[in-house]
C-alpha cells in the first residue's frame, strides 16, 4: 500500500544528506538507475514487495544487480530500507527524491503530447516559448506520442494546460451540435 508521507520523509533524508555529502548529482543518478530498473524488470518490484523472501536474500538480490553501479550513499540507503523492512516503498521513495530533487535544482517539468513524434527543433522552439511566458527558467520536457489526438497537441506546464488538439476541437463541436438551441428537439 503506497504511504506517500513514508516516502516523502526517506526521500528527504537520502536527499540533505546527498547535499550534505556534495554528491546529489551521484545520487539523482542513482535514482535515476532504480527507478529504470524498478520500471524495466517487474521481477525485481515483485521481490522488493514479496513478504515470503527474507531481507537477506532481497539485500543479496539488490547487491548483484546494483553492483558497482551505484554510489556508497544510496547502496547504504537501500541497506537500511531493506534493514528496516520498507523495501516495498522503495519505487515510491525514488519518485519522491526525484520530484524533490527538482524542486531543490529549480527544474520544472513540462509534458508535451502530440500525435505524431516531433523534431529537436520543434521542442526547442516550444521550450523556448514556456520560457518567455512564464517565469519557468530550467525546463525538462517530456515527450509522448499518442495517435488519439489525431493532430495537433497538448502542452502541460505546471498547473497550467493548453489542448490544441483536433480530437478536443471535434469532442467541443459535437457537444456544440448536441446543444443546438435552433434544432426542435422532438420527443
Amino acid at each position: 500500500m503506497p504511504n506517500p508521507r513514508l516516502a516523502t520523509r526517506y526521500a528527504k533524508s537520502i536527499l540533505d544528506l546527498a547535499i550534505e555529502k556534495g554528491q546529489l548529482e551521484e545520487v539523482y543518478a542513482d535514482m535515476q538507475y532504480l527507478q529504470l530498473l524498478n520500471n524495466s524488470s517487474r521481477e525485481f518490484l515483485n521481490l522488493l514487495r514479496s513478504p515470503i523472501v527474507a531481507s537477506d536474500k532481497k539485500q543479496n538480490a539488490v547487491d548483484a544487480v546494483t553492483a558497482g553501479k551505484i554510489s556508497v550513499i544510496t547502496n547504504s540507503f537501500t541497506r537500511l530500507l531493506i534493514t528496516k523492512g520498507r523495501e516495498a516503498e522503495l519505487p515510491e521513495i525514488i519518485t519522491a527524491f526525484i520530484t524533490q530533487y527538482k524542486e531543490y535544482k529549480g527544474i520544472h517539468t513540462v509534458k508535451l503530447t502530440t500525435a505524431t513524434p516531433v523534431s529537436e527543433e520543434i521542442k526547442n522552439s516550444i521550450v523556448a516559448q514556456v520560457r518567455k511566458t512564464s517565469n519557468m527558467e530550467n525546463i525538462e520536457l517530456e515527450t509522448k506520442v499518442d495517435p488519439n489526438l489525431i493532430g495537433g497537441f497538448i502542452l502541460q506546464a505546471g498547473d497550467k494546460l493548453v489542448d490544441a488538439s483536433i480530437s478536443s476541437d471535434l469532442k467541443e463541436i459535437s457537444r456544440d451540435f448536441e446543444n443546438n438551441d435552433f434544432i426542435y428537439k422532438v420527443r
